[in-house]
């Protein structure tokens, strides 16, 4: 088992990944809204200039959502082609990450 972390930074495309992830026997997820360091700091009094510059190449960018899910190791690639399906590619920049953690414990999954 693998716990998947996906931070989509894109996230127009989350209801699109979501519905793929159901249709494909995939429907646990939970979405946190996050946010970023870089769009965090630029909130900050400090970091003003660092916000504008931010603003100037992503003026609509202002969140990200987690997205985690725990998955059987064999779904993982199906779940990476279904990311980068929706979201274009994750090769692209400012789209988002994913990544996997095992998991060495857990109750209440069934197949």
């Amino acid at each position: 088992m693998k716990l998947v972390v996906i931070i989509l930074n894109k996230t127009e495309c989350l209801d699109t990944l979501l519905e793929t992830f159901k249709e494909n026997g995939m429907p646990g997820a939970t979405i946190i809204d996050s946010k970023g360091m870089i769009q965090e700091l630029s909130d900050s009094n400090d970091f003003r200039i660092v916000g504008s510059l931010r603003d100037l190449f992503t003026p609509s960018h202002t969140e990200n959502k987690t997205i985690i899910m725990a998955a059987h190791d064999e779904d993982i690639r199906a779940i990476s082609e279904i990311v980068n399906h929706a979201t274009g590619g994750l090769n692209k920049p400012d789209t988002g990450i994913l990544f996997t953690v095992p998991i060495d414990y857990m109750e209440g999954l069934s197949r």
